[in-house]
């Protein structure tokens, strides 16, 4: 019996390549699938999604309780300091008192005159006054003569010779100051000590 020789046709030979080419677009697709499976993560069990769930409640709960802590500490400060502005507003009317004080001290033609004296005892009470009721409102006045110098508190508008003190003790104030609570309200306007020119030059010379 013969054998059947395989005749290469052209129509075979276009069969051949047409399953060629079919085999590599199956080959292809089958590794595209199969890469698209690899970079598919795996579908998260129950546990998995109710854990993420409770640290996203966990995180909502905690930022919430921020917010919270954040609003409270406004409104203390609101309370506490809401009154800073005018605070510091109202202590005008103890400069303009002391100013008023001193240019009737200053007045030669009622100087040593019993009006005089009745005058500043009421501009006096008035002060203290004015002060009693800062007070009671946590404003208070800043402790400055014969303190040394605290740069929080004081502010030096001027260097006295006195060889008396140590250098930076306050022997004037100019402008007194006050605290809200514990904050500055405004600092206190001073004049320090320092040491005589003559004695600085003595000291040099040792």
């Amino acid at each position: 019996m013969e054998k059947e020789e395989n005749i290469n046709t052209p129509d075979n030979e276009i069969k051949k390549s047409q399953e060629k080419k079919d085999t590599s677009v199956d080959d292809d697709n089958t590794s595209k699938k199969e890469k698209n499976e690899e970079d598919q993560p795996a579908e998260k069990t129950l546990e998995e999604k109710v854990t993420e769930l409770e640290d996203k409640l966990a995180r909502t709960f905690a930022e919430m309780e921020n917010q919270r802590r954040r609003f409270e500490k406004e409104k203390e400060e609101a309370f506490e300091y809401g009154g800073f502005a005018f605070a510091k507003e109202a202590l005008n009317l103890i400069d303009n008192l002391e100013r008023s004080k001193q240019i009737l001290k200053n007045d030669e033609t009622i100087k040593d005159s019993e009006a005089l004296k009745k005058t500043l005892e009421h501009l006096e009470i008035i002060g203290k006054d004015l002060i009693s009721i800062f007070s009671k409102n946590n404003i208070n006045p800043i402790e400055s003569l014969n303190k040394k110098l605290d740069p929080n508190l004081h502010q030096a508008m001027m260097e006295i010779e006195d060889d008396q003190k140590e250098p930076g003790i306050i022997i004037q104030e100019i402008q007194k100051g006050f605290t809200i609570k514990d904050r500055l309200l405004r600092p206190s306007l001073v004049g320090v000590s320092k040491k005589t020119t003559n004695n600085d030059k003595k000291d040099e010379k040792k």
